[in-house]
């Protein structure tokens, strides 16, 4: 049975760095699982992977001491079960808006009787195809669920959320928050960062892992700083992007290339 070292290092607060994941390759997740991160979010809520992408990017990770989280589309146990068979351990669950739908996360991750993963373990690559022993009897323990934030319906209901046995972590996600509260595209405005700190603060108190992503270093050092255990500092997509244009810039006549606006 393989531990969860990105489950332990949360337990121990050690804080971790990681970058998203949105080319949907396996070539280029193996790349990034070498530079040094310690973790990696697939994603599969906004990027275009299904579960054979993540599959292979889940196999191109794996001789790698980063760690793949891997982020579904959406709170569904089917989905979620598919996930976990293909062997991720770690789940970063999105939109959760109350204590009723963390639960449903953390039940879609543990076996009966304290959840309702369906048993597929002899087609399952997370049991080595049944040459783990015990991994029925084992595997819940090794379970990492974080479940994110994203609206002020959520936030409302936070202390409630942490109050759920079997979440690891919350992860504050800026920009729907951020449009939630009217200020879409713009994370950095004051009474969003009130809230993303006050956010931070009550999940530390609480004994969880506080987690976010921001591509400003200068503000993921804040949050560092403020108690946030799991961060992601860029995007792959992004720094493919923005380094592209720069370069290409250097060589073409004219103004530099204008900078895309966004978030991360």
């Amino acid at each position: 049975m393989l531990t969860n070292q990105f489950k332990q290092a949360l337990r121990d607060k050690r804080p971790q760095i990681g970058l998203w994941l949105g080319l949907c390759s396996s070539y280029s997740a193996e790349l990034l699982a070498g530079a040094g991160f310690d973790w990696l979010l697939i994603d599969g809520e906004h990027a275009p992977n299904n579960v054979q992408t993540v599959l292979s990017q889940l196999q191109a990770v794996a001789p790698y001491p980063s760690h793949p989280v891997v982020r579904p589309a959406w709170n569904d146990a089917v989905l979620i079960k598919q996930l976990l068979d293909v062997g991720a351990q770690t789940l970063l669950i999105p939109m959760i808006q109350n204590a009723e739908q963390a639960l449903a996360a953390v039940r879609a991750t543990r076996y009966p009787p304290h959840g309702i993963r369906g048993v597929g373990s002899a087609l399952a690559r997370a049991s080595r195809w049944n040459r783990v022993p015990n991994y029925l009897q084992q595997a819940d323990s090794q379970m990492c669920v974080l479940v994110q934030i994203e609206t002020r319906e959520a936030v409302s209901n936070l202390d409630a959320i942490l109050q759920v046995e079997g979440v690891d972590g919350v992860f504050i996600g800026p920009a729907d928050l951020s449009a939630d509260m009217g200020f879409a595209g713009n994370p950095q405005h004051p009474e969003v960062q009130r809230t993303i700190d006050d956010a931070i603060a009550r999940i530390s108190a609480a004994g969880k892992a506080p987690g976010i992503l921001t591509a400003q270093r200068e503000l993921a050092r804040h949050y560092l700083e403020s108690g946030a255990l799991f961060v992601a500092v860029g995007v792959d997509t992004t720094l493919l992007a923005r380094a592209a244009e720069s370069l290409a810039s250097q060589f073409k006549r004219g103004k530099p290339a204008e900078q895309s606006p966004g978030v991360y």
